[in-house]
């Protein structure tokens, strides 16, 4: 193999290595009690930071995504959304940064000569459950990774917040 398809191998392999990348998530219980009554909840306020990409913010088929997946999945656990005073607000909250990843780096002599940097964005998605009473945090969950490429389609958006959520849900404590 000639050098130049050598370093396009590495590039496009460096390049689905970043666009599979996997997921993390995870979640963190607060110190309030959780409610056992009633189970309901209400959507606080929006997000008012910025995302980290003007594209997504105030883009309301994105809150809106966000939403219907979170309330299938509270919705699974037997809380359903308050008519009255809900025992729990929830929120979410998503950001982007861009990351840099240097490919060939993991080499067999842990040196390579033409390692290039890919540039790619990280995305965070948090949901914060707090009381509607003293809007002290009950629970938080949250995933991040690649979203390189997700804003310009919208299928993937769709999928990828799904799964998202899905993960985050995952993490719902046994007691709750």
């Amino acid at each position: 193999m000639n050098a130049v398809m050598q370093r396009l191998v590495v590039v496009v392999v460096a390049a689905a290595a970043t666009g599979c990348a996997t997921m993390e998530v995870s979640s963190y219980a607060g110190g309030t009690p959780f409610p056992t009554a009633s189970r309901t909840y209400a959507w606080g306020d929006a997000q008012v930071q910025p995302t980290g990409d003007p594209r997504l913010d105030n883009n309301e088929f994105f809150a809106a995504r966000v939403h219907a997946a979170v309330d299938r999945e509270l919705s699974g656990r037997g809380w359903t959304k308050a008519a009255g005073t809900p025992d729990v607000l929830v929120h979410f909250h998503f950001s982007v940064v861009e990351e840099l990843m240097f490919s060939g780096a993991e080499t067999e002599t842990g040196y390579c000569a033409d390692c290039r940097p890919v540039v790619y964005d990280s995305g965070t998605l948090l949901i914060d459950l707090v009381d509607a009473a003293d809007e002290r945090l009950i629970w938080r969950g949250w995933a991040n990774g690649n979203v390189s490429g997700l804003v310009d389609n919208q299928r993937w958006l769709n999928e990828r917040v799904d799964q998202a959520v899905i993960r985050i849900f995952e993490k719902w404590p046994a007691a709750f």
